[in-house]
């Protein structure tokens, strides 16, 4: 099924921006075509524009094809096209669960785009029901953050599928923590749902925050849509090669990987006979939602100490929580210590 339909009218009709470089694939041409300096420096000549390297490295990664892929400066950017691309401002509208990733919000502002949202069951659960009947007519993008930022937890495959026949827009699936669940990713639904996006992220399980690349996975049309709209050179030449280089060390990733998991159940288990605190959520993430009895205490406790952690005690239904990362073994244990010498 096409998803043309919802797509911008402005951005259907849109010329993209094309080098002259576009044409040509070989590399022993002599480029006068984009007004670089010619000295080597390394960096001295523009990046491929689609990362095309980069992708194919990621398709093998993640057993997909590379025409279904879709590299952002973040996967913030990629959100923000999304946007762009799919609603049309002060008229469309965005829908997403509530608590979850703050960016969604800030994004849809940007873009004057009213976003509303479906509520949490208080264990975090998702209600598909009360979140399929309150679709308004004008939502063309659907958030949904699974494991999800700040609570942790995990949300059914079967159910975000039953939610993507149902929504008649873009289901967009962010899996920025899905490498720390045994949860399967929804790149395995892809085939079967055309409307859907899947984002992750080379910031979290990865350990590349510093280099701000998104992965983004969608059938082909969208892709080729958001191609039409992003910036012509949106990843520069050294992320995509030290992404590259971090992609080919594959055995110390997973060793880091299996670390932090290891460490986030050691934290889960130190935290339960905390005497200060009333709950640990569980988590799928590379962090714990925790609730305190005395969480600004705690907060101002370890901040003295040299700890920052993520106040989440305004949030919708976080009432007294901090979000704690999952950091080294010594970072933890210093963590876990402090929180034991408070007074229950």
């Amino acid at each position: 099924m096409s998803i043309s339909h919802l797509v911008r009218n402005n951005i259907k009709d849109l010329t993209p921006y094309s080098s002259a470089r576009d044409e040509f694939f070989g590399v022993d041409y002599i480029l006068l075509d984009a007004n670089e300096n010619p000295y080597d420096s390394d960096i001295n000549r523009y990046p491929d524009p689609y990362q095309k390297a980069l992708k194919q490295k990621v398709a093998e990664i993640k057993c997909i094809d590379v025409s279904k892929i879709f590299i952002g400066n973040g996967s913030d950017e990629i959100i923000d096209l999304l946007f762009r691309c799919f609603c049309q401002p002060y008229k469309d509208t965005a829908y997403a669960l509530s608590p979850s990733y703050g960016m969604y919000k800030v994004s849809a502002g940007i873009n004057a785009i009213d976003i509303h949202y479906c509520s949490l069951n208080s264990d975090f659960s998702l209600n598909i029901d009360v979140l399929i009947s309150n679709i308004k007519e004008t939502d063309k993008l659907l958030f949904i953050c699974s494991p999800n930022n700040p609570t942790g937890n995990s949300f059914d495959v079967n159910d975000i599928e039953n939610i993507c026949v149902a929504f008649n827009g873009i289901v967009v699936v962010d899996e920025a923590y899905i490498d720390f669940s045994a949860r399967d990713s929804m790149i395995l639904k892809l085939e079967a749902l055309d409307n859907l996006v899947v984002l992750q992220t080379m910031s979290k399980s990865w350990g590349a925050a510093g280099l701000r690349l998104g992965m983004g996975f969608m059938n082909e049309e969208i892709v080729s849509f958001m191609n039409k709209i992003k910036p012509p050179y949106n990843i520069n030449t050294l992320s995509q090669k030290r992404a590259l280089e971090l992609f080919e060390n594959y055995t110390s990733y997973r060793t880091k990987l299996e670390q932090i998991i290891g460490q986030r159940r050691w934290v889960a288990k130190e935290l339960m006979n905390c005497k200060n605190v009333v709950k640990v959520y569980p988590a799928d993430a590379n962090f714990i939602l925790t609730q305190f009895d005395m969480p600004k205490d705690t907060y101002k406790l370890l901040k003295s100490n040299g700890i920052i952690v993520r106040d989440r005690t305004q949030t919708h239904l976080c009432n007294d929580c901090l979000r704690l990362t999952i950091g080294k073994e010594d970072e933890n244990m210093r963590m876990i210590e402090l929180i034991k010498s408070q007074k229950g």
